[in-house]
């Protein structure tokens, strides 16, 4: 049993990975007062990004360049998929802050596009509306694990310094509660807000580059599987707060990781096995009804703001 624990703790952490990345990029959002359950339709966004940039470059580095000295090439996908991501947050930033949409239908327009047009870049490049090719360089293992995952957890001490040791995390959080008073104060509201938006575009397209070519090595349509919506899960769960967020999504990583060691066993049925991850979402997003009191969101969160 001891042994079974240890060998789970690697598998945990790369779980948590991406769920960590996207949920610290909503936060931001959310803290700016920006709903933003787009995440689903980020993580997917980059991962087609990262996945693509990386595999057409070697198509066409690979014939006359030995894979040794090729071995930046993923890197530019990781920043492909990043980049990915910032554009779709652009676009949710657009359409809820400078045109006032509202946000909850503009991120579940975002996550409709991210179901349809990969499937049109893939017919595109590949052929196939399914996956693209696979890909022969991915990002390296350090020590065993990608460079996302020690990423995604230095981010956390590092989101709590920005958000309650700087001014800029003051202002931050301050937009999110009473932007009209930080406005009075000379913060820039939408400039935070944009600013907030795009870091959780950021955020979210690294998990996708990290699906696509850290944890696999091609892009699968649909790959996501309800990262987004578990991230955003995690985020509530976690009082909008990085070390509530990393206890969150810990916790989640670990189902997952439980989830996938169960599949071939005699334990219980594969389907419920499939749905164990997000069983325990809709549990914790129906518990949290009882806990809504003590965990208040930022009180403008999902209000217009016009100067």
């Amino acid at each position: 049993m001891a042994t079974l624990f240890w060998a789970l703790i690697p598998a945990t952490l790369r779980s948590t990975t991406p769920l960590l990345l996207t949920a610290l990029g909503g936060m931001y959002s959310e803290r700016s007062g920006v709903v933003n359950i787009a995440l689903e339709g980020i993580i997917l966004f980059g991962a087609l990004a990262a996945a693509v940039t990386t595999q057409r470059l070697e198509a066409s580095l690979l014939a006359q360049t030995p894979a040794a000295q090729v071995g930046w090439i993923p890197w530019v996908g990781l920043l492909a998929g990043a980049l990915g991501g910032v554009a779709i947050a652009f676009v949710h930033a657009l359409m809820c802050i400078r045109y006032r949409a509202d946000q909850i239908v503009s991120g579940t327009a975002i996550n409709l596009l991210a179901m349809s047009v990969p499937s049109l870049v893939l017919q595109s490049f590949y052929g196939n509306t399914t996956n693209s090719q696979e890909i022969v360089n991915r990002l390296p293992l350090w020590h065993g694990f990608s460079p996302l995952v020690y990423l995604a957890f230095l981010l956390v001490p590092i989101s709590w310094w920005l958000l309650f040791k700087t001014p800029w995390g003051l202002r931050l959080r301050a937009v999110g509660e009473h932007p009209q008073a930080a406005a009075t104060m000379g913060v820039d509201v939408l400039g935070m807000r944009y600013a907030a938006v795009l870091l959780s575009g950021l955020l979210g397209g690294l998990a996708g580059a990290y699906l696509s070519i850290g944890f696999l090595n091609q892009f699968v349509r649909n790959m996501s599987a309800g990262k987004g919506l578990i991230a955003l899960a995690a985020m509530i769960f976690g009082k909008w707060h990085p070390f509530g967020i990393l206890g969150a999504t810990l916790l989640f990583g670990a189902t997952d990781t439980l989830a996938i060691q169960l599949q071939g066993g005699d334990v219980m049925p594969p389907v419920l096995i499939q749905a164990l991850p997000f069983v325990l979402t809709m549990g914790v997003l129906s518990g949290m009804q009882g806990r809504a009191r003590r965990t208040r969101p930022p009180a403008a969160l999902g209000k217009i703001y016009s100067n």
